[in-house]
């Protein structure tokens, strides 16, 4: 991305933060709807959050090109939320796969990867097809909250993401967890059964295990391990107005 894009994208997030902040998830997609269309898109892993996003997305009728990075590695139980989601919703939500199905990717660097070196399977399964799909966005939409991890804490509603070069919305950073379930139940939207089961955080099936009592609600993912994020969110993608506009590389 050129130098003068780049300042294009943080003055224009700049312009635009202050008069979004401390206003409804509903207000923010609004915006960024009419801002950037026809060049946005929302990625879902059909959490809570995202489950409460596809529901605005669905009743606002909004222009938002919505999909998912379908791993191969999801539970049965995703795959049939997703389906349930569109209906509920009516809209399409596409499937943005890897390059390598699953056995591709064991015959070329062995099996089970995820155990092996996560980062590396992710990389593989998530930021590089996330790429890939955002490449022709001038803007993308995520469901992350700052009280979620350390790396989404200090997450703006609009932000450069400097990763991915263009402009992230995140219409539900200052909700809680109460809120995002307050509304999916005052609204009938389905969400994952194995939240029921203590699956607070649910990715890939290899690498996600229910939560136990007292546990934040991302232990359950890479367990075992210092890992907490795929790489799709970690601070290092992330630029604010004025801050450094070349972020971390590495997931």
């Amino acid at each position: 991305m050129s130098t003068s894009l780049i300042h294009t994208q943080l003055d224009d997030v700049e312009a635009a933060v202050g008069s979004l902040q401390g206003r409804a998830p509903e207000d923010i997609l609004i915006y960024a709807a009419d801002r950037y269309f026809p060049r946005i898109g929302f990625s879902t892993g059909f959490g809570p959050e995202g489950c409460v996003l596809l529901d605005l997305i669905g009743q606002l009728e909004l222009p938002i090109h919505v999909f998912t990075l379908d791993t191969g590695l999801l539970f049965p139980e995703t795959y049939d939320l997703w389906r349930r989601l569109e209906a509920h919703t009516g809209l399409h939500i596409e499937g943005v796969r890897p390059a390598l199905t699953v056995e591709q990717q064991a015959r070329l660097h062995g099996e089970r990867l995820w155990e092996r070196d996560p980062d590396r399977c992710c990389l593989l399964r998530k930021v590089e097809p996330l790429r890939e799909a955002v490449s022709g966005l001038d803007a993308w939409i995520s469901a992350i909250r700052r009280d979620q991890t350390a790396d989404r804490a200090d997450a703006g509603v609009l932000e450069h993401d400097a990763r991915f070069g263009l402009v992230k919305v995140n219409p539900l950073a200052a909700w809680t967890q109460d809120q995002v379930w307050d509304y999916l139940r005052a609204n009938d939207v389905p969400f994952n059964p194995l939240h029921l089961r203590g699956y607070a955080s649910i990715g890939c099936s290899p690498c996600t295990s229910p939560v136990r009592p007292g546990e934040p609600a991302r232990a359950g993912r890479w367990r075992e391990r210092s890992k907490t994020e795929c790489g799709l969110h970690v601070q290092g993608s992330r630029s604010t107005p004025g801050a450094e506009q070349e972020g971390r590389q590495g997931v």
